[in-house]
């Protein structure tokens, strides 16, 4: 009897080492996995080739655990029989149904879930001797198992397209990376992974705030405006503001000027500006940069479908987009957003919802408009008044400034914490 309660203390054990390696081989980081792999760690290419072949690992270990806990339920039944009569029977069930439930399901994957990488390091050479010598005997009850699921018109292989990939991996960012230390972290893997979907449309410097310089001036007067200018490239226009014939670089303009001393009105300012490149605005800023990669440029003339120039998209542009804004010494700061004691925010009408999304963790849509004010419009469909208020998305907008048809200034409330919880 005393080796027969040795032996199912024994079996016991080996529940719980096949409850660990069960919770601790499927939970698993494997971006971690894989990186250990890669820095030459053996076990973590074990565990990574134990889950390229899932089906044989999981179909091992509920064997092995269905093996051992109808051993162990045999043999403590056995001895409860033994040591109580036929009341036996019902005292081992019992006593076994607790110390199962307890010490060899809810306390081993309870522990493999909070030590899962460190766990799954260790049990992955014994699992892989268990992997092989229970793999013939699982071959052959997957294929039955398939031939059914075949039957029943159940497919074995889920296709996953690019967008389930993702949609996975932005939610394998969110997840890690909840801590505060790292929120500037999310915001650029979050935002590297949007390029895709943006236009430069949406980035773009509006032609109304973009500085250009007129050809037919004097040399003396555009090299005024370009070392007033704080932009190294400027386009540069004749005829009509539209009509661009050239960019121009202020290291370009400057070389040439030192060159022709005392001579400079005899500088042919066109001749030294590079050709103009127009992109149509529905271009994405991934193509964009790839595009701005390719050619060796810093520097676009944005255009709509009829040809009418829009405004000016830069590589820092897009690289802002990705990293925050970027401010040197000649930057001209403008403010944007100014946060409110009372929990609101003054926000300019140009400022962008991707932008703000960003900064505040916001969800305001940006499919139909690319500002606040834009927004705004498209969801009141009118062009608000002074003083008029609207509640969109849980935001509060209250229009404060308006030139002629543009909307300026505005101030954004966003819904309180116990609201947005209430909703949900």
């Amino acid at each position: 009897m005393i080796v027969d309660i040795v032996l199912v203390v024994v079996l016991l054990l080996l529940l719980f080492f096949f409850s660990c390696a069960e919770t601790s081989l499927t939970v698993v980081s494997r971006p971690l996995m894989h990186q250990l792999e890669i820095e030459g760690d053996s076990r973590a290419a074990l565990v990574n080739r134990l889950h390229n072949r899932k089906e044989r690992l999981l179909g091992s270990i509920l064997l092995g655990n269905t093996l051992v806990q109808i051993s162990a339920s045999a043999m403590a039944t056995s001895v409860a029989i033994g040591l109580f009569g036929d009341a036996g029977v019902a005292y081992g069930t019992v006593t076994m149904t607790v110390v199962v439930l307890i010490f060899c399901e809810i306390l081993p994957k309870t522990l493999a879930i909070h030590q899962a990488n460190a766990l799954a390091l260790g049990m992955a050479p014994v699992m892989r001797g268990v992997v092989w010598l229970f793999g013939p005997l699982i071959l052959g009850v997957q294929a039955l198992v398939n031939a059914m699921l075949r039957l029943a018109g159940v497919p074995l292989r889920a296709s996953i397209g690019p967008e389930a990939t993702m949609a996975e991996l932005r939610g394998a960012i969110d997840i890690h990376t909840v801590e505060d230390g790292v929120n500037h972290e999310r915001k650029m893997l979050r935002s590297i992974l949007d390029l895709g979907d943006v236009e430069v449309g949406e980035i773009m410097v509006h032609r109304k705030n973009v500085a250009t310089i007129n050809a037919d001036m004097s040399v003396s007067a555009i090299l005024d405006q370009v070392t007033a200018s704080p932009y190294t490239r400027l386009p540069l226009w004749r005829g009509e503001p539209d009509n661009i014939v050239g960019v121009i670089h202020s290291k370009d303009l400057l070389r040439a000027v030192r060159e022709n001393t005392g001579e400079i009105d005899d500088i042919d300012i066109v001749g030294l500006a590079a050709p103009p490149w127009f992109i149509p605005d529905s271009t994405s800023l991934l193509d964009q940069l790839q595009a701005f990669r390719k050619r060796r440029e810093h520097f676009a003339l944005v255009v709509d479908e009829y040809g009418t120039l829009l405004g000016v998209v830069t590589l820092e542009d897009i690289i802002e987009e990705i990293v925050g804004d970027i401010s040197d010494e000649h930057d001209v700061l403008v403010a944007g957003v100014k946060p409110q004691t009372d929990g609101s925010f003054i926000v300019n009408g140009d400022v962008t919802i991707r932008d703000l999304n960003r900064e505040y963790d916001w969800r305001l849509p940006d499919e139909d408009a690319s500002t606040i004010a834009g927004l705004l419009l498209h969801e009141s469909r009118m062009i608000p008044e002074v003083g008029q208020s609207f509640l969109f998305h849980g935001f509060r907008f209250e229009v404060l400034r308006r030139l002629r048809n543009q909307i300026t200034s505005l101030r954004l409330t966003p819904p309180k914490a116990d609201d947005s919880e209430q909703g949900a």
